[in-house]
């Protein structure tokens, strides 16, 4: 009788084999789930499991991969990724190690946008009972923007043509970029110091989405609600709506629309200051005649 050899492998042996074979045979692939119990652990990796109707597999996103993703990862979410499936050996498990995320069917910055005003609407930020009035008639006015845009020039021309009286503070900002959001929040927290001020705007011109990403971030939005003066958003156009209108006291569709307002203001504030000396006169001339 011829005897078989046979190997008889360890349970690292064969993890290895396995892990070999998943390298050669799969190795880096673009996969769809949907997140499951997603953890982001204190070292700065994210774990979580992505699963369909049929099957479900472990995942891990390393620290240096998820660093700077612009959209929040959460139980639900139905993503793409790319990435390596591995073995991870202590526990035999085969699981996919992400380098690249995505959200299905929409967007990351969208997603990152509907993910942050959901949660600024459930802290209040948004709440009309916290909307503070513009004053009467403004005569210091703080402006956020840059010096070298359009917005600024529009503001302040319509201020000289039909409110020269107001007093102007400009805080000169970069509106775009990575330390834009920054900047910002910053100008309108120094101009909260400033005595006698009455009103802050904050503004740039039109731009796309990703222009005007840095009145969307949260730090600005923060910064707008936590002012004790009164702030106009005067932030693109029709078409684009940023966090920074959504928390300000009053947003407007462009910049020369706040400057407008306060013209308006001073306008309103005159007529009814024109009707109380008329009325005066009138009713001095009655006590004259009597």
């Amino acid at each position: 009788m011829q005897k078989i050899n046979k190997h008889i492998y360890t349970v690292s042996e064969i993890t290895q084999v396995i892990k070999g074979l998943l390298e050669e045979k799969v190795g880096e692939i673009w996969l769809e789930g949907e997140i499951s119990n997603f953890k982001a652990a204190t070292s700065g990796h994210f774990y979580f499991s992505l699963k369909d109707q049929g099957a479900l597999i472990l995942g891990a996103m390393f620290a240096h991969a998820n660093k700077g993703l612009k959209f929040k990862l959460e139980d639900g979410l139905k993503v793409i990724c790319f990435g390596k499936v591995d073995v991870y050996g202590p526990r035999g498990q085969y699981q996919i190690i992400v380098e690249r995320i995505q959200p299905q069917g929409v967007g990351a910055q969208q997603l990152a946008f509907e993910q942050l005003k959901k949660k600024l609407d459930q802290e209040g930020l948004f709440d009309a009972g916290h909307k503070k009035p513009l004053p009467q008639m403004p005569f210091a006015v703080g402006i956020v923007t840059s010096i070298q845009g359009a917005a600024v020039r529009d503001i302040l021309q319509m201020l000289k043509k039909g409110a020269s009286g107001v007093d102007v503070i400009l805080r000169s900002v970069r509106v775009q970029g990575v330390q834009a959001a920054g900047e910002i929040a910053q100008a309108i927290a120094d101009l909260n110091n400033l005595k006698n001020l009455d009103l802050i705007i904050v503004s740039r011109g039109g731009g796309s989405t990703e222009d005007l990403w840095s009145f969307n971030e949260e730090i600005v939005a923060r910064s707008i609600y936590n002012s004790r003066l009164p702030v106009i958003s005067a932030v693109g156009h029709q078409i684009n709506t940023t966090l920074s209108d959504l928390v300000a006291d009053v947003f407007v569709e462009t910049p020369s629309a706040a400057a407008k307002m306060i013209v308006d203001k001073k306008n309103a504030l005159l007529a009814r200051l024109a009707g109380f000396r008329y009325e005066l006169d009138l009713s001095i001339n009655n006590t004259i005649s009597d």
